[in-house]
């Protein structure tokens, strides 16, 4: 069975009693699950499972104000996941400043985690043991974000798109930015912070749907470029 992690943010009258600040703990289950509580771990008489202190909060939220001088605290964590990924810097700075402000302990209803606003499956599949760690976040965050260009041939309006909504959402659409207002809202955000390249555009790229036989297998890719060779399909005019 796949391995899950499963977060569970339990906010009860201890936590809201106390408006200064929150308190997080977390430790791994017997079957790897990754367990986020704002209690310790049950039977435990002194808590031996990592916590962490939220400043400023009585409950989890992502929508506070950019504190600019965190920025600075992650700012060579940053430059360095965007070079090994080649991807811009600007956009990564971007991504972080729109998903969570720079807040570290950041966390989603939906269960998005940490600086970049990791997904559970994205958590699970970079390897990411600890969330709220930024050497972490960031580096599953960027290498996800570099995924996602890959997949849409670096236009960098559709991998934002799907950061945020999901790439089944992208694919649904035509290979499109959703008719989603946060959808759109967000790559707007993260565009107007990130500054524009010439790969980005809201509508009217084409993109091409590339099946190719690889060492007997098909597999597919994305490109802008129409292909001379192989089985095409047209997802966006």
């Amino acid at each position: 069975m796949t391995k899950r992690y499963i977060a569970f943010f339990a906010i009860g009258a201890a936590v809201l009693a106390s408006p200064a600040y929150a308190q997080i703990y977390s430790w791994t289950d017997g079957n790897g699950h990754l367990v986020l509580s704002d209690h310790a771990k049950a039977g435990e008489a002194r808590p031996s499972t990592a916590s962490y202190v939220v400043p400023q909060a009585d409950s989890f939220r992502t929508t506070r104000p950019v504190d600019e001088s965190k920025s600075v605290l992650y700012d060579d964590l940053i430059q360095q996941y965007a070079q090994q990924n080649s991807v811009r810097t600007d956009l990564v700075r971007a991504v972080v400043q729109v998903e969570s402000g720079y807040n570290v302990w950041a966390a989603s209803p939906k269960g998005a985690l940490g600086l970049m606003q990791l997904m559970p499956a994205t958590i699970q599949q970079f390897g990411v043991r600890n969330p709220f760690n930024p050497l972490e976040n960031i580096r599953a965050g960027v290498a996800y974000l570099r995924q996602l260009l890959d997949r849409y041939a670096n236009n960098e309006v559709l991998a934002l798109a799907a950061y945020n909504a999901g790439p089944g959402a992208v694919d649904k659409h035509g290979q499109a930015v959703p008719p989603y207002k946060e959808t759109r809202d967000y790559v707007s955000k993260v565009n107007k912070i990130a500054g524009n390249t010439s790969k980005q555009r809201m509508a009217g790229t084409a993109i091409y749907r590339i099946t190719e036989v690889v060492d007997g297998q098909e597999t597919v890719r994305y490109s802008d470029r129409k292909p001379t060779t192989g089985t095409y399909e047209l997802m966006a005019p």
